[in-house]
């Protein structure tokens, strides 16, 4: 193959990680050609509604998926947190790449911490795991959506919109934005649970055996051991975007902590589990600690959640 074609989002990050994964392949493969293929996707067009609400996370890959079933596109570069458990017939997840930082942050033109923040600040988010977690550390915050790429949430925090705003560390680090605030503040895992996949790039490619080993190249071991954990704890639970549920894995040397919580949207119940295990179990560590919680009534709690994100306004 002398031409590989990249189906992508137009966003800034979007586009910065399907160049950096161009730019990686050319690299690898010297006279290969990459091109992207750009594209505008539902969730790219909808911004005045939570995700919860109109179908969730699979609303940033369709488009993507259907050029490459189409023929129009080899592979699609995702945030992996965006990624579905489940892909079309033909198409699968085939590299998973290096994780950036995999924590949330919190960005603030006047305060530097969530500590820092007045009683009543107005925070924004759209993410139900981030609204729990938030409303659990500080009842006392009022929490607004905030929907729209990186560059148009932070326009809204500097237009004093909000008193701050929390996204994913990486997405800011990789387009070097933490300058663009006066604060940008990554929020400690103990505060606040990251969303599965958080910060690696998740590579999915029509299923075809030459296509799958250009890009082998950019697989990074562990973060598919810490990833592969993650989702196999959210395909246990069936939870989408559309429930409040934070699980990361970390590897610390040959150990592995994986830590979730899952709760109702305004923080008043939850469920947190902890699990530690080896590295050569990482296969059955998601889906243990997954039962761990289901003993605990997370099935009945995440229903209960569902049915407020759909019927509640966020």
């Amino acid at each position: 193959m002398k031409k590989l074609i990249i189906a992508t989002r137009g966003s800034k990050l979007a586009l910065w990680q399907s160049e950096h994964v161009r730019d990686c392949l050319m690299e690898a493969h010297p006279g290969l050609e990459v091109e992207l293929n750009v594209m505008m996707t539902k969730g790219d067009k909808i911004l005045d509604t939570a995700l919860a609400k109109i179908g969730g996370k699979g609303l940033f890959t369709k488009e993507l998926e259907e050029s490459m079933l189409r023929g129009e596109s080899h592979i699609a570069v995702h945030s992996l947190k965006d990624v579905p458990m489940e892909f079309p017939h033909g198409l699968k997840l085939s590299v998973i790449t290096k994780r950036e930082d995999p924590r949330d942050a919190m960005l603030s033109e006047k305060y530097a911490s969530l500590e820092a923040l007045p009683m009543g600040a107005i925070v924004g988010t759209t993410s139900l795991r981030r609204r729990m977690q938030l409303l659990k550390f500080r009842p006392d915050f009022i929490i607004k959506n905030l929907r729209g790429n990186v560059n148009t949430r932070i326009r809204k925090l500097k237009d004093g919109e909000f008193d701050a705003i929390i996204l994913a560390s990486a997405g800011i680090n990789r387009l070097d934005l933490s300058s663009e605030v006066n604060y940008f503040t990554p929020i400690s895992k103990e505060i606040m649970i990251p969303s599965s996949g958080q910060a690696a790039l998740g590579i999915e490619i029509v299923d075809n055996a030459e296509i799958e080993k250009i890009v082998s190249v950019l697989n990074d071991e562990n973060a598919i051991i810490e990833t592969t954990i993650e989702r196999d704890f959210i395909m246990i639970l069936e939870g989408g975007c559309q429930v409040p549920i934070g699980v990361n894995a970390q590897l610390q040397g040959d150990e592995i902590v994986v830590k979730a919580i899952l709760g109702l949207p305004d923080g008043s119940e939850m469920i947190s589990e902890e699990i530690v295990g080896k590295r050569e179990e990482y296969m059955m560590l998601g889906k243990k600690l997954a039962q761990k919680v289901i003993d605990n009534g997370a099935q009945a709690l995440l229903k209960r959640a569902e049915t407020i994100a759909l019927n509640e306004i966020f």
